[in-house]
């Protein structure tokens, strides 16, 4: 199973640089474009029982999923080791909290889905760009919990942090060093190849809405509603909401 892809080095040099610039300047093209298209595209007024399950445990669990990433892959091992962080104890926490966060992450995404295709109004409310995300980000999930059991319960212990982690970080450098995934098993270069092609279409999906941060709620005020008193009277179709203060007839 720590069979690798028969891919070319300079891939893992060319794509990334490749999903990263598309990353860059698709949000700062979207934002100077399309800002009232900067939005998640809420469906909740269609369905919110699935959606206040589903919601929180993708939203909760993303944040598990990208602290182990920032802490496995951002981290040298050197610096754990440092801390007091033997290997050992590193990969007992990577299986664990991965793991929590990792099935959140992914019954998050199942329940969506199934919202989305049982739904009727949500499911006509999709667009070809929101199932092509969507299975990116399964893809994406599906090959991380792959590494972390296969690498550490299924098929004995990969240590990660030798070759993905420097490789990822020498990128940053402008200094990279693509052969450090040309041995890497095909599952961790599987998942490497879907989350850039993900980064690259970032952008252009509803995911661009992690950048937005609804502070102005806070201080905002508060939108009154109110029913509108029906006449029993009236027999009207279609009753205007609301009567003029001013009519011709008080002028007369």
């Amino acid at each position: 199973m720590n069979a690798s892809l028969p891919l070319p080095t300079e891939l893992w040099m060319i794509l990334p640089y490749i999903a990263f610039t598309s990353f860059v300047l698709g949000h700062i093209w979207r934002y100077r474009n399309d800002q009232f298209g900067w939005t998640t595209r809420s469906s909740q007024i269609y369905e919110s029982r699935l959606l206040r399950l589903g919601s929180p445990l993708f939203h909760f669990g993303m944040l598990g999923v990208f602290g182990g990433h920032v802490l496995g892959v951002l981290i040298p091992q050197s610096w754990t080791a440092a801390v007091g962080i033997s290997e050992h104890a590193y990969h007992v926490i990577a299986v664990g909290a991965g793991s929590v966060a990792g099935l959140a992450v992914l019954a998050g995404v199942a329940i969506l889905l199934y919202r989305r295709i049982t739904v009727p109004a949500v499911r006509k409310a999709t667009t070809v760009n929101d199932r092509v995300m969507y299975v990116l980000l399964a893809a994406a999930l599906g090959t991380g919990l792959l590494n972390t059991w296969g690498s550490n319960l299924l098929w004995g212990t990969y240590n990660y942090r030798e070759t993905v982690s420097p490789w990822f970080r020498s990128l940053f450098t402008l200094a990279p060093q693509p052969e450090l995934m040309v041995g890497t098993p095909w599952t961790f270069q599987l998942h490497g190849l879907v989350v850039l092609v993900l980064v690259a279409m970032w952008p252009y999906t509803r995911l661009v809405h992690m950048f937005s941060a609804p502070l102005g709620y806070l201080t905002r005020p508060y939108i009154v509603y109110r029913a509108k008193e029906t006449n029993a009277a009236d027999t009207r179709r279609y009753a205007r909401a609301w009567d003029s203060p001013v009519t011709p007839e008080r002028w007369r």
